[in-house]
């Protein structure tokens, strides 16, 4: 306790020294410009889950561990919502904290906020601990059904980032705890197929020059067979014109000739 210094120095009395220093420690727990109490800074940075976990990293999600345990603060009630704040990087330095849960940003003003808040909870749904055999994690962006202009929607993330995260704890009367910022996360991106440059190994030549051979002969070997097939049909076939002569059978006819009578003269 400085304040038996600060006093005498300044012309004040011990009574009047506690006062000024409360005042000061006061003033140090309140926003400035707003009036309002300085959120309770808890030591813990959100984390990524763990690498072998599918789906960690997707193009419009990323999977965070949940923060088991830590808001046990006696500043911190059973009542007091948990948010997840969303931010690009470059937005964190003007990130400010909504007065009231009414204010909390919603999805749809991200292009021009630069963050939202989203994932509410409460302390009860952090307990301390892990149970044997449960994976208690966060996944962002993983509502594909809800509207972004609602407050709170987990809407898909609309880039690849990077993003950093905070947890904010809130009441009625505005912020009462948060979580230090997170590192850079940057999501998978959709990779175009591209040839290889440069000219082709010697090899692949060879191959590529075999395939060709055997693909032309397998063509030609079923061309012939279709021709062969084909000109086999067209001889069973038998075709009439009108170059065809019919066959007349010739008929040698027999007259009976009466023989004269005897006699006659």
């Amino acid at each position: 306790d400085n304040s038996w210094r600060l006093g005498p120095a300044m012309g004040l009395s011990a009574g009047q020294s506690q006062l000024l220093m409360s005042l000061l420690l006061l003033l140090t727990h309140v926003q400035p410009g707003t009036g309002i109490a300085a959120p309770e800074h808890i030591n813990y940075v959100p984390q990524l889950s763990n690498d072998t976990l599918a789906g960690r990293l997707t193009q419009s999600t990323f999977t965070l561990e949940q923060p088991l345990g830590q808001f046990h603060s006696h500043n911190i009630s059973d009542s007091d919502t948990i948010w997840l704040v969303v931010a690009l990087s470059n937005a964190t330095q003007s990130f400010t904290a909504p007065r009231s849960n009414q204010d909390v940003p919603a999805p749809a003003s991200f292009s021009q906020r630069g963050y939202y808040l989203t994932l509410r909870a409460n302390r009860g749904l952090y307990p301390g601990g892990q149970a044997r055999g449960q994976l208690r994690v966060l996944r962002v962006g993983n509502d594909t059904h809800c509207q972004p202009t609602k407050i709170g929607c987990n809407h898909p993330l609309p880039g690849p980032g990077p993003y950093r995260v905070k947890f904010l704890v809130m009441n009625d009367e505005g912020p009462v705890a948060e979580t230090k910022w997170s590192s850079d996360t940057r999501l998978q991106q959709a990779q175009a197929l591209q040839a290889v440059p440069g000219p082709q190994s010697p090899g692949t030549v060879v191959i590529i020059a075999i395939l060709s051979i055997l693909l032309a002969v397998l063509l030609t070997a079923l061309l012939a067979v279709l021709i062969y097939t084909c000109f086999n049909s067209c001889r069973s076939t038998s075709l009439s014109g009108p170059e065809e002569t019919g066959s007349v059978r010739r008929y040698t006819t027999h007259h009976t000739f009466s023989t004269p009578a005897e006699g006659a003269s």
